[in-house]
């Protein structure tokens, strides 16, 4: 899951929870607003929960297997594997039986594993 849509996931589900006690405080609730904000609060809570299990799920990991033949001349770039600019990315990163890489010039760069630049 992309990280902007886990914090908003997040932000959504405190403020149901936070607002739930709301619902109860307020000039005596009758059954069916119980119901609603015990609802409410149940549903916060739940999706919460998911966006911590899944924040970090194993859907989220990079794999590249069998990459190779990756050129670049002239200060161009070439890859053919798993691009992390900046070791960003969630999860696990991983290449498996990676080959070929060549770079010609000043600049080039070359990368069939994996690439952190």
């Amino acid at each position: 899951m992309p990280q902007g849509w886990t914090i908003t996931i997040r932000v959504a589900a405190a403020a149901g929870i936070v607002s739930t006690p709301l619902f109860w405080l307020l000039d005596g609730p009758n059954a069916g607003q119980l119901v609603g904000s015990s609802v409410q609060g149940a549903t916060s809570v739940a999706a919460l929960v998911w966006t911590l299990f899944h924040s970090t799920s194993p859907g989220s990991d990079d794999t590249a297997i069998d990459t190779g033949k990756a050129w670049a001349t002239g200060g161009g770039g070439a890859h053919s594997g798993v691009r992390r600019p900046g070791g960003s990315g969630i999860g696990a990163a991983t290449a498996v039986r990676t080959g070929d890489a060549t770079a010609h010039g000043p600049g080039s760069s070359a990368v069939t594993g994996i690439d952190y630049t």
